[in-house]
């Protein structure tokens, strides 16, 4: 009896130290006696006021990138339209959004508040819209939540408009989940966790019980598992109300409502008993702890990081262990954050103890709107605002620093990453976004000032990077957002005052205007040294093609190849900067010349001797040709706007090596491969190798086949070293044959030669490079000469001879590589390009051959037009060409006209819209023009320039082909292009469209309907992005009106107004034709074109249409 009546006693200790030990962990479960009819009323009940959220952040800010996204929220007022979802939907920065309920009515809605630390926020609608469907809001009930509670998340998971997953709350006290080190992360409170399985898009659903009540939101969930996690709702109650009484159910407009919130900019975690013991708590803390909390407490809030400079800062150390607040022992975030709330401007007490020691601290409670910024600079795609709390926790930098969240553009060319913090501008000290306004206020454009930052990731020292500001109108000038609650937009300001040097567009000076007269241009050039030596010879190539990218504007953002110092093809490394020395004050661009140039005094002298001695004794090791060469190398960095970036280039950021080919005293020509200056819509900077200078070059000539192009200089920019810079000599005749000695030389990235002599193994290796998945310029129709060695395979230059003179440039070309059907990846290769392509363009530049102008150092000068067959040829042995039955007379004719190559030219296919297109076919072989054979891609060209030579008004040739076992001759006419890319770029709705390209062409397929208007790019967060108007595809009508050319384009947009739907037909560069609707966003993207004015020499920037100027 007695031992059976121990056991008992020990049977009823046992179970009381077990239910003790649950308590412990989590409160008990609670038995659900729910239905599944129960189910079934609570899911018809709550379905309909549940909302598919679809979000667009228009630009990036503080956290968030832009883009575009899919979500959930669901209606928690009926009456004054209040939807609850996720701060990350709501978004920090300017957002626009639309609810589709499960009717599939839209409507827009609008944020009204996005909680500066919890995931959670709020919209709001016009709850009239809604004239379809019955519904009722969803009741709050934080209360309800326990561990073991059946629930069912309601949203739209994966991207599905309704999907209902089932699951059980297992935890009530998780640690806040931890998304990214540099992005939006919760903190200072619970939240639940359970195995419900949620993805993508469910963000902001209801988690509901069996009697339709929310008693969580969705927020986020673990990838490798199928953990979910929910944010409590008792703080979103709380805002609730006070929206709720910020606004009377009747009223027709929406009043700001201000939550108050408050923070000491410290972050706490809920730690175990035991924890706080081993940072030190004594016992009879821990015992007092324990009596006056709430049974079955299970551990302390403990400081885990402070914000430096804030109300904190200096007070409260990781480690310390919170005892009281105001007096009141408190052990729970939500305790603490309602104290915390509730005395915003106002003195806290804290008791802690710090390692045993207990202290008492008097804190300050900050207003946290304050900082939670509300307003951001855009200044050239750039993103600036002050630094988030959030980021300031993130990155332990102190709140209100000037903070990138986008670099943009003019950042991103002088390497300015994103996160970075902006510490000096001009020599000035940047504190605050209004110390960065007032210096940028006084630049002009074209000015180059240093810039210091810092970033997290490198923290303890200082960067320093030359900053340029855009001389062409590539952006808009710098306007400030700030966010209106009231209307839910983000009201745009110019940010700069009218008379600011910023604005100020930058054109010639009044003396170069007034000498534009081409007749004078010409009598100036026929007083110039002589630069080169190249006999007139007509001859040009085929055609080009550039690359139409089709990736995404990000930011960020781009693929580049990293590979060693010699690769054509480079990107701005996150964290590149003009070294770590000192940077030496660089003069204004406006700087007068005349004054730059009087400034050639003894010390200059002296300087330029010292200078020249320097080089001449480093250069006592290298050959005649290196000495010859290396003054006339030039090193060219080039960036592509990201607003512009047209014709298919695939990067923003390109450097390689040009040579000089043509130098006086007011015009320089430097010539370099496409794979380095592939756009016009570009900003070029020149470093010569001949002295330690860094000037801006203009892109004046895209060869529209060759793969090369011209950049111009202003020889006056070049001060003491225009003695020391020259042309090099061009020697295009004879042609180069296999086994001819050759001296390659080239650049480093750091300025200096290297030469090697090599062996010509193939002086006529025919190109065939396949087109890339977004269709870029690609070369064709060339001859390029092989070396027999790999050396310069990483870097670009020259091929000359014994003497230094040009036989060739060394250049880059660009391809792509395909793996299968998927997956692909750009290549570079180099291989020699002959010269006298070049010297025939130089020649007809300085003969004064006016085919039309262009402005070149404030001077007219004359440009030439290039007449081309617009069809791609490839080169078949003439042993293949014998087995599709070419006659043997034809054979001995082929082989007489050229017995080193052999080979007769096939067709591979005609530019669509050119005039060969449908006279010519796949598999023709092209025999003879005018009766001549030809073998080569040189004869063609050499027969287009006979026509120009010879002023043939039918502009044709008589083609002699093989097809299909028959001879036939068929005149083909010839097209006429010039040498300045793409003129014109417009931006509506977010996507860029162009004029299609030759790379687009070269794919044989224009839209019947009209082929004047092609996607070539699209924006993220824009009304392009959101409704799928992307990249490889031709607009044809808009609201059924043709839309055949730019032209009609803008027209048909002047006619559609703000947050109007419009229907868009598109045709696809495989054919397929799609019809889409999108709404005109002209608030955040207006529309506007960038053109290149041929007057001034600049590309301006004009608004077409938008909220404030409407039709201009």
């Amino acid at each position: 009896m007695e031992s059976m009546g121990s056991e008992a006693a020990l049977a009823g200790m046992e179970a009381s130290m077990k239910e003790d030990l649950s308590m412990e962990i989590d409160p008990p479960f609670k038995e659900s006696l729910a239905t599944a009819d129960d189910w079934r009323k609570a899911l018809n009940k709550v379905v309909p006021a549940v909302v598919v959220l679809r979000t667009t952040a228009c630009r990036a800010f503080d956290t968030e990138s832009a883009g575009a996204s899919y979500a959930t929220g669901f209606v928690v007022d009926k009456s004054r339209g209040i939807i609850l979802t996720n701060r990350h939907v709501v978004k920090p920065g300017p957002v626009v959004a639309e609810a589709m309920f499960v009717n599939r009515e839209e409507i827009p809605v609008y944020p009204i508040y996005r909680d500066p630390v919890h995931d959670f926020g709020f919209f709001r609608y016009d709850p009239s819209a809604i004239q379809f469907l019955t519904y009722e809001e969803i009741p709050l009930a934080p209360e309800a939540a326990c561990v073991g509670l059946e629930i069912r998340v309601v949203g739209n998971d994966s991207g599905e408009k309704v999907s209902i997953l089932a699951g059980t709350i297992a935890r009530l006290d998780r640690d806040a989940p931890h998304y990214k080190k540099d992005g939006y992360n919760d903190f200072n409170t619970f939240y639940m966790q359970a195995a419900s399985g949620t993805k993508g898009g469910s963000s902001g659903s209801p988690v509901i019980d069996w009697q339709g009540r929310a008693v969580a939101l969705n927020a986020g969930s673990k990838t490798s598992s199928a953990s979910a996690f929910f944010l409590p709702l008792e703080r979103v109650v709380r805002a609730l109300r006070f929206l709720q009484k910020g606004r009377d159910s009747n009223s027709s407009s929406w009043e700001v409502v201000t939550i108050p919130r408050g923070t000491l900019q410290a972050t706490f975690l809920h730690k175990g008993f035991d924890d706080t013991r081993r940072l030190g708590l004594r016992s009879e803390t821990e015992q007092l702890v324990r009596h006056a909390s709430p049974l079955g407490e299970t551990g302390m809030l403990v400081v885990d990081s402070v914000v430096p400079y804030g109300p904190a800062h200096k007070h409260l150390e990781p480690g310390d262990v919170l005892i009281r607040l105001n007096g009141e022992v408190t052990t729970q975030f939500l305790k603490m954050e309602s104290l915390v709330d509730d005395s915003v401007n106002h003195k806290l007490e804290l008791q802690i103890e710090r390692g045993g020691k207990p202290l008492t601290v008097d804190l300050t409670v900050q207003d946290l709107h304050s900082v939670t910024p509300d307003y951001f600079l855009e200044l050239s795609g750039a993103i600036i605002h002050p630094l988030s709390y959030q980021q300031a926790r993130n990155f332990r930098f102190q709140c209100g620093l000037v903070y990138v969240a986008e670099q943009g553009y003019m950042l991103f060319r002088a390497g300015v990453p994103r996160h970075a913090i902006i510490k000096k501008f001009a020599g000035e000290d940047i504190s605050k976004l209004e110390d960065f306004i007032s210096v940028l206020s006084k630049l002009s454009r074209g000015a180059r000032v240093p810039l210091e930052y810092i970033s997290y990731s490198d923290r303890h020292r200082r960067k320093s990077v030359l900053v340029t500001v855009d001389r062409h109108q590539w952006y808009a000038p710098p306007q400030i957002y700030t966010r209106d609650d009231s209307s839910g937009l983000w009201i745009v300001k110019p940010v700069l005052p009218p008379g600011s040097p910023f604005l100020s567009p930058q054109v010639p000076s009044e003396h170069n205007l007034a000498s534009n007269r081409v007749p004078s241009c010409a009598a100036e050039l026929a007083q110039m040294e002589p630069a080169h030596q190249c006999p007139v010879q007509e001859s040009m190539d085929g055609f080009t093609s550039m690359e139409t990218s089709c990736e995404q504007i990000d930011e960020g953002p781009h693929s580049l190849d990293e590979t060693d110092s010699g690769t054509k093809k480079r990107r701005v490394e996150e964290e590149l900067s003009a070294a770590d020395g000192v940077l030496l004050p660089e003069c204004s661009l406006h700087e007068p010349r005349e004054e730059r140039l009087e400034d050639n005094g003894t010390g200059t002298d002296t300087v330029l001797g010292d200078y020249q001695g320097a080089a001449a004794a480093v250069a006592t090791n290298a050959s005649v040709a290196e000495h010859a060469i290396e003054p006339t190398l030039v090193m060219l960095e080039v960036h592509v706007p990201s607003s512009c970036m047209l014709d298919g280039v695939h990067s923003q950021h390109f450097f390689g090596t040009g040579v000089i080919v043509y130098h006086s005293q007011t015009m320089g020509l430097v010539a370099v491969d496409k794979n380095t200056v592939a756009v016009s819509v570009s900003d070029v900077m020149l470093s010569f190798a001949a002295y330690p200078i860094e000037i801006p070059g203009e892109v004046v000539f895209l060869h529209p086949v060759h793969n090369f192009a011209l950049v111009a200089y202003d020889p006056s920019a070049l001060a003491a070293g225009a003695s020391l810079v020259r042309a090099a000599e061009l020697l295009p005749e004879p042609a180069l044959h296999r086994g001819d000695s050759v001296c390659l030389v080239g650049l480093s990235r750091s300025l200096q030669a290297t030469s090697r002599k090599s062996f010509v193994t193939n002086p006529s290796a025919a190109l065939n490079i396949g087109s890339a998945d977004c269709p870029r310029y690609r070369a064709t129709n060339m001859e390029v000469i092989e070396l027999d060695t790999d050396f310069g395979s990483t870097f670009s230059g020259v091929l000359t001879d014994d003497l230094g003179r040009v036989r060739a440039i060394w250049g880059s070309f660009s391809t792509q590589l395909k793996y299968g059907c998927t997956s692909s990846e750009d290549h570079q290769f180099v291989r020699g390009i002959p010269i006298y392509s070049i010297c025939q363009i130089l020649d007809k530049i300085i003969s004064g051959a006016v085919d039309r102008t262009l402005l070149i150092n404030g001077i007219k000068r004359p440009m030439p037009l290039i007449r081309i067959l617009e069809v791609e040829l490839y080169p078949t042995l003439l042993s293949k060409a014998r087995s599709f039955g070419l006659s043997d007379s034809w054979i001995q004719a082929l082989v007489k006209k050229d017995p080193i190559r052999r080979q007769v030219l096939r067709v591979k296919g005609c530019l669509a819209g050119s005039k060969a297109e449908n006279l010519l076919e796949q598999g023709d072989m092209v025999l003879a023009i005018n009766k001549a054979p030809v073998t080569c891609f040189r004869d063609i060209e050499d027969a287009c320039q006979q026509l120009d030579r010879y002023k043939e008004k039918n502009e044709k040739l008589e083609l002699t082909i093989f097809r299909q076992g028959r001879e036939m001759d068929i005149p083909v006419g010839t097209d006429v292009r010039d040498g300045n890319g793409t003129p014109r770029v417009i931006n509506w709705c977010g996507c860029i469209v162009q004029d299609p390209h030759s790379a687009v062409r070269a794919l044989g397929f224009l839209p019947e309907e009209g082929h004047g208007v092609y996607v070539a790019r699209w924006c993220h967060g824009s009304p392009a992005h959101r409704y799928g108007l992307y990249a490889l595809q031709w607009i044809v009508e808009v609201n059924g009106k043709p839309t055949p050319d730019l032209d009609a384009l803008v027209a048909v947009s002047k006619e559609i107004e703000h947050g109007e739907f419009v229907r868009v037909k598109t045709i696809h560069l495989n054919g397929k034709p799609r019809v889409l609707s999108l709404k005109q966003d002209l608030h955040y993207w207006p529309t506007w074109e960038l053109r290149f004015d041929t007057e001034t020499a600049i590309w301006r920037r004009n608004t077409i249409k938008s909220l404030d100027s409407k039709a201009m």
